[in-house]
């Protein structure tokens, strides 16, 4: 399976990196000179005779066996973070493992089944399973800030402690192309991350389908009536939600002899063009047909809280005159009903 790395909010920097070269090498390093590695070592303070050494801590540096790239193998890519996309997770760091903990073994249930499902989906195949434990085969990642295709195997481990329930990614198998390589702390720490936001974003995902389906599921039909927004202006009002209302307008325009062409939720706009349905249609809402011309239309789509106004522009951005837009509300209000 093919994963593109650069995850939504996590990697802005890194698209932004990505820009100022097209060599992966450059955007993982650097660009200034590395003269720094040419410089003398350190040597011991002599001091005059008669002298009495005063020291201050402010600027010692510590001593120690540090470990870590200098120069051209420094990574300079910033850390990926794990998306806080689970409701009440908090993440927690053992080295390069990245460990979630809830607070339910219910939802911790969920993500469970989550893992396994997204597994699934993105054919990412399982070398070991049990109820708490998963090791996976070799997943792929395709990187335009890596210089070949990277592939990775995991352990993922259900835990539970202290009456706290999560789970572990830990990255177990590291190749670079098709040779088996050491990983660095680096990628360690960063794919075990790219794994882990797949899990929650699935997760997420998951969320909002089962919210919309059981909000459409308490509000089987939608009255419909004519109102004003707040400028006075007249509008269709649908007593229900926005987020409702977005969820079930592709199915309540077609009916209507409107065919979605685009849609913005962020906008509140659906653009569709109209063509009259047939008697048929008519006869079963118990309506004569509306004198709506054939041709683009877009429907504003206003959230009122509990409520959602409508109203419609032709396709010069007008709004429609005040009659169509009454001789669409009882239209929207039987279709609503079905």
């Amino acid at each position: 399976m093919k994963f593109s790395r650069q995850l939504a909010v996590s990697s802005l920097a890194v698209i932004v990196l990505a820009a100022c070269s097209s060599d992966p090498r450059t955007r993982r390093e650097a660009k200034d000179d590395f003269n720094y590695l040419e410089a003398p070592a350190l040597e011991s303070w002599s001091m005059p005779d008669g002298a009495t050494p005063q020291y201050y801590p402010n600027y010692q540096i510590p001593k120690g066996d540090y470990q870590g790239e200098v120069g051209r193998d420094v990574d300079i890519r910033p850390p990926q973070q794990v998306l806080e996309l689970i409701p009440g997770a908090r993440v927690e760091r053992q080295g390069s493992q990245v460990t979630l903990w809830l607070l339910q073994e219910q939802e911790m249930d969920k993500v469970w089944s989550t893992i396994q499902e997204m597994m699934t989906k993105q054919n990412i195949k399982a070398v070991k399973q049990s109820d708490t434990e998963i090791e996976t085969d070799w997943v792929s990642w395709k990187s335009a800030d890596e210089d070949t295709e990277i592939g990775s195997r995991y352990r993922i481990t259900r835990t539970e402690a202290n009456n706290r329930y999560g789970f572990t990614t830990e990255l177990i198998d590291w190749k670079e192309g098709n040779q088996v390589k050491p990983v660095t702390r680096t990628n360690e720490e960063r794919y075990n991350t790219l794994l882990t936001n797949l899990i929650t974003a699935r997760y997420d995902t998951n969320l909002r389908e089962d919210a919309a389906r059981r909000a459409s599921e308490l509000v089987k039909t939608i009255p419909v009536s004519m109102g004003t927004d707040r400028s006075g202006l007249p509008v269709i009002i649908a007593r229900t939600s926005y987020d409702v209302l977005w969820q079930r307008a592709p199915k309540l325009l077609p009916q209507m002899g409107f065919t979605v062409l685009t849609r913005n939720q962020s906008q509140g706009t659906i653009t569709a063009t109209y063509a009259s349905p047939n008697d048929e249609f008519w006869n079963s809402v118990g309506l004569k047909p509306i004198d709506l011309k054939s041709g683009d239309y877009t429907f504003l789509l206003g959230d009122l809280g509990n409520r959602t106004s409508i109203n419609v522009t032709d396709d010069k951005g007008k709004p429609v005159e005040e009659n169509l837009l009454r001789s669409l509300e009882p239209v929207l209000a039987a279709v609503g009903q079905l």
